[in-house]
């Protein structure tokens, strides 16, 4: 089961029975077939713990979980949607930037500050960013949603790479992620994004970035 880019803001989904999809609330545009919507209040496939991850992150609608046998079109906001294709390994998305994605893959939720440190739980604070990251594993399709569309970013050990953190959609691969600064500690109060905040990811992999720093 494959999702499918209709245009740069809308994708489709196949439904079949047996297997679920789960999406973020109010991202149905349109279907076809015999399927069913009902929340979904355990967090997806990452149970309990997930649900609790996704709360503290600021996520108080809960997932869709999509059942049947039929076609779904997924959008959401008119924001610009891009579709990864997971194949094993593990993918690390904003909770807010989830569309859409297949049953088959298990869902959790990553606290920053476990990969970046100190500097990672600062990056809740100073970026109007979660504190959590929506972790997905396994074979499936996820389908992510960004503004002015979303371009790929390659990750290697000779060349780490700086994102503005609210420009940052998701990445996966062996990469380890920190949020570094020019400024000192009192600069850092009151500011936001840009120049003065930089995550870097090092190692090998994929980061996903999106064409603009407007929130979702």
């Amino acid at each position: 089961m494959t999702f499918r880019e209709i245009n740069s803001k809308m994708v489709e989904a196949p439904v079949v029975p047996g297997r679920r999809l789960f999406s973020q609330r109010g991202a149905m545009l349109a279907y076809r077939g015999d399927v069913a919507f009902t929340p979904n209040i355990q967090g997806g496939q990452g149970g309990l713990m997930s649900m609790i991850g996704r709360r503290v992150a600021g996520e108080a609608t809960p997932l869709m979980t999509v059942e049947g046998n039929g076609t779904v079109l997924f959008g959401h906001g008119g924001h610009h949607v891009h579709v990864i294709e997971m194949t094993g390994d593990t993918l690390y998305v904003e909770a807010d930037r989830l569309l859409a994605f297949e049953g088959t893959l298990q869902q959790g939720t990553m606290f920053m500050g476990s990969q970046g440190g100190v500097m990672g739980l600062v990056r809740g604070q100073a970026t109007g960013q979660g504190l959590f990251t929506t972790t997905l594993q396994g074979h499936g399709s996820v389908a992510v949603m960004a503004h002015g569309g979303v371009f790929e970013v390659p990750v290697t050990p000779q060349r780490p790479v700086h994102v503005d953190p609210q420009a940052y959609v998701a990445h996966h691969g062996d990469i380890r992620n920190k949020l570094s600064t020019a400024m000192g500690w009192r600069e850092m109060v009151g500011r936001g994004s840009g120049e003065g905040f930089q995550l870097e990811l090092s190692g090998n992999g994929t980061v996903y970035v999106q064409a603009s720093e407007e929130k979702l």
